[in-house]
């Protein structure tokens, strides 16, 4: 009998879904083996019954062994639909970075829900002032959340979308009833180019100029742009975008810094704090750094962003 697996977006952007289509002949296969019961994004299964004559309250999902859920949790319908999910299906499979750490959504964590609302039906200066929506748009949660702070989460693949090898590993591993083979290393120990060491550089940039490189060579003739002074994550992001086929990170092989879309190695790890200690153990001015915030740019659920205080007034 195939796995029936029912897949959710909630704060997301469709981008883990299309990674799903990637599989390519490699879906095919699968789809010999489960059955996908809903995919809202990729097909056209009705919520509210196949006539519309469900409760238009409370939508329906069908019971499957596997849910997979994208995106984060930003509103009150999409809170209900996640814990829904968790209710109907067996196995839950947190899919791409907005779902395990709260992914670029949860930027939004540096303002509060007011700040949000002024600046977007008052403050553009292109927007005709209007009040903040009360009818239609669910009502909004204070924070973007990932996933695991409002359900049970079983399995995890972050990525910013999760390389599709991956997807495919844990789809077949839970056909066959086992663990899946994921990545456990950082993106620094997947990465050939060239590092001579700590005490190489004192302080770190945003990549503005083209780092070092000859591009008649190979990854492997680099030297680590970290140690070029160009500000990458690598030390502290999880291994994973190469895939199971390709030899180096993806954005190191396109010779640019990464910036961090796999979230931390370790789960529960703060990628701010631990690139912060990296940077501060080789000897790098901490004052150089132009956007901290900007560390937790996929990893800023789990309280890791919140709103920046008040500007005191004068004379307080």
């Amino acid at each position: 009998m195939a796995l029936r697996v029912a897949e959710e977006w909630l704060s997301s952007c469709s981008g883990c879904e299309i990674a799903i289509l990637n599989l390519g002949a490699g879906l095919l296969e699968l789809l010999r083996r489960i059955e996908l019961v809903h995919i809202p994004v990729l097909l056209d299964h009705k919520y509210f019954g196949p006539l519309g004559d469900g409760d238009p309250d409370h939508p329906d999902i069908p019971e499957a062994e596997v849910g997979i859920i994208s995106g984060g949790v930003r509103d009150r319908e999409q809170l209900e639909t996640a814990k829904l999910m968790r209710q109907r299906c067996g196995t839950i499979v947190a899919l791409g970075t907005c779902a395990t750490h709260g992914g670029i959504p949860a930027l939004i964590n540096q303002s509060t829900n007011a700040e949000l609302f002024e600046r977007y039906y008052r403050g553009g200066p292109t927007t005709d002032p209007g009040p903040d929506p009360d009818q239609v748009v669910p009502p909004m949660l204070e924070r973007t959340y990932a996933l695991d702070e409002h359900i049970t989460v079983d399995l995890y693949l972050p990525g910013c979308p999760p390389h599709p090898d991956q997807i495919a590993e844990a789809l077949t591993a839970l056909v066959q009833g086992r663990d899946p083979v994921l990545p456990r290393k950082s993106v620094c120990d997947t990465c050939p180019t060239i590092r001579e060491g700590k005490g190489q550089l004192s302080q770190v940039a945003r990549l503005v100029d083209s780092p070092k490189f000859d591009p008649d060579q190979p990854l492997s003739q680099m030297r680590c742009l970290l140690e070029q002074g160009l500000l990458c994550m690598g030390p502290v992001t999880a291994a994973g975008c190469a895939g199971s086929r390709e030899m180096a990170p993806r954005c190191l092989s396109a010779r640019v810094p990464c910036r961090g879309c796999y979230g931390p190695v370790r789960r529960q790890g703060n990628q701010m704090l631990d690139m912060l200690n990296a940077l501060a153990s080789n000897g790098v001015e901490l004052g150089s750094l132009a956007d901290r915030p900007g560390l937790l740019r996929f990893s800023g659920a789990h309280g890791r962003l919140r709103p920046r205080p008040a500007p005191r007034k004068s004379g307080e």
